[in-house]
């Protein structure tokens, strides 16, 4: 047991060293002395330590927002002091080092705005809560007249959509985590670092291998699958048959998460990093919705798998199989089923439908070590919601969620805490229906 812990760890450290240094220190910039007004030029990518990203953006005309380039922002602490001072790139983006942890205000010098911007007093300042030794993001929308004028029905569309995207990405990774808990009946708290391997395998392939994004994506799914494979082989089936309890199992798969989210903070750093293709794209207007190409793809992606998946599933042998094993595993086996060999399928299915979704997000956004840690309560709800160990349950969770993520703001929730509205509305469905949407009620007693 002992030895097979020890490769197991290995094989993860292995994994998330063979990417050439390169990779990483592509997008890290040479150590930034400390900003003062007369040297106000700031780095476009993340420095290291304690960080605030601004990006500045435009929604003055037809709402349709536009990057601001050439815009000096002053970064104040507590004391009204100026810290330091950056410009916004072509794509309005800016990274302005912090001495470390605390509450700092940046302000917008708008004398440095192009001609016809203009901004109320409030809009001209945001304050910052900088708690990780990494960026800390604020988002500028100027242009607020634009935007007051733009219907809330344009708006709530616009809403919807994104939930809807959002929710399919959570979808893969609650439908994975959905499989694993059906059939073993592990909570998996390390299942979130699953999300954030797809990630990271992903620029380690299109930054440290220089393959495309998308047959970099293509091998980080396979490696994710490879990586559920090795965690089942190593793992869970010692854990198993020594007949260590599932309350046992889930305490180790929290220990595991906090083993492998260290990992990653040690061999791939703090700060946020883009992949080399698709990271800034124009949006097409649809009718009553404006969408970027790779977010049409996102989508396109993760529904294709999604039902390409539930129908396997629900028509095919293995599916069945899944099915049996999750329903009555001792019966499965007595019927000459290999349960082993089920639970592996599952857990290689399971963790690349995972890591299709740290893809896609990481294609959607950027790459952090925290990435996954920080979906993980939100793959949880939406399985709860749905049912725990229901594959359309899952799937109904996940857009529930996403969508009220992505709504909420619309009806009043600060868009710092939008998660909230989805967890309470998850708390009141399961105070009227307490197995969830699509979960079977059990009996008691």
């Amino acid at each position: 047991m002992q030895r097979r812990l020890t490769a197991l760890f290995a094989a993860v450290a292995i994994l998330m060293l063979v990417a050439p240094t390169a990779a990483f220190a592509e997008e890290s910039p040479d150590p930034t002395p400390s900003p003062t007004a007369s040297a106000p030029a700031a780095p476009a990518t993340p420095p290291d330590g304690p960080s605030i990203g601004v990006l500045l953006l435009d929604s003055t005309g037809d709402g349709d927002s536009k990057p601001v380039p050439d815009a000096t922002l002053v970064v104040t602490d507590e004391d009204g002091d100026e810290v330091g001072e950056g410009e916004t790139g072509p794509e309005g983006r800016v990274f302005i080092a912090v001495p470390e942890r605390g509450t700092y205000t940046v302000t917008i010098d708008t004398d440095t705005l192009p001609d016809g911007v203009e901004l109320s007093g409030e809009e001209e300042s945001r304050t910052v809560q900088v708690v990780l030794d990494g960026p800390t993001f604020a988002q500028f929308q100027i242009g607020v007249d634009a935007i007051e004028a733009v219907p809330f029905s344009d708006r709530f569309i616009e809403a919807m959509v994104s939930g809807i995207k959002f929710g399919l990405i959570v979808a893969l990774a609650a439908l994975g985590l959905s499989l694993i808990f059906g059939t073993t009946k592990l909570t998996n708290f390390s299942h979130g670092e699953l999300i954030t391997f797809g990630a990271i395998a992903t620029y380690v392939a299109n930054r440290g291998l220089g393959l495309p994004v998308v047959f970099a994506g293509i091998a980080a799914v396979a490696a994710s699958a490879l990586f559920g494979y090795l965690q089942d082989k190593m793992l869970w089936k010692p854990l198993r048959n020594k007949g260590v309890g599932i309350i046992a199992m889930m305490i180790v798969s929290i220990g595991f998460g906090l083993f492998l989210r260290n990992v990653y903070q040690y061999t791939f750093g703090g700060s946020r990093r883009s992949l080399s293709e698709y990271v800034s794209q124009g949006r097409d207007d649809y009718g009553f919705v404006s969408l970027a190409p790779k977010e049409i793809a996102i989508m396109g992606i993760a529904l294709v798998t999604l039902v390409v998946v539930v129908t396997a599933l629900m028509t095919t042998r293995l599916g069945k199989a899944m099915r049996a094993v999750s329903d009555n595993p001792a019966l499965s086996a007595s019927s000459g089923m290999r349960v082993d060999g089920v639970i592996s399928s599952v857990w290689v299915l399971g963790t690349a439908l995972t890591g299709l979704s740290g893809v896609l997000l990481a294609v959607n956004s950027q790459v952090n070590f925290l990435m996954g840690f920080r979906l993980l309560l939100l793959v949880f709800a939406a399985v709860t919601l749905g049912g725990l160990g229901t594959i359309w349950g899952a799937l109904v969770g996940s857009m529930i969620i996403g969508i009220m993520v992505e709504v909420g703001p619309l009806f009043g929730v600060p868009t710092s805490i939008k998660e909230v509205g989805a967890l309470v509305v998850l708390i009141l469905i399961l105070l009227v229906r307490p197995q969830g949407i699509l979960g079977r009620r059990e009996r008691i007693g």
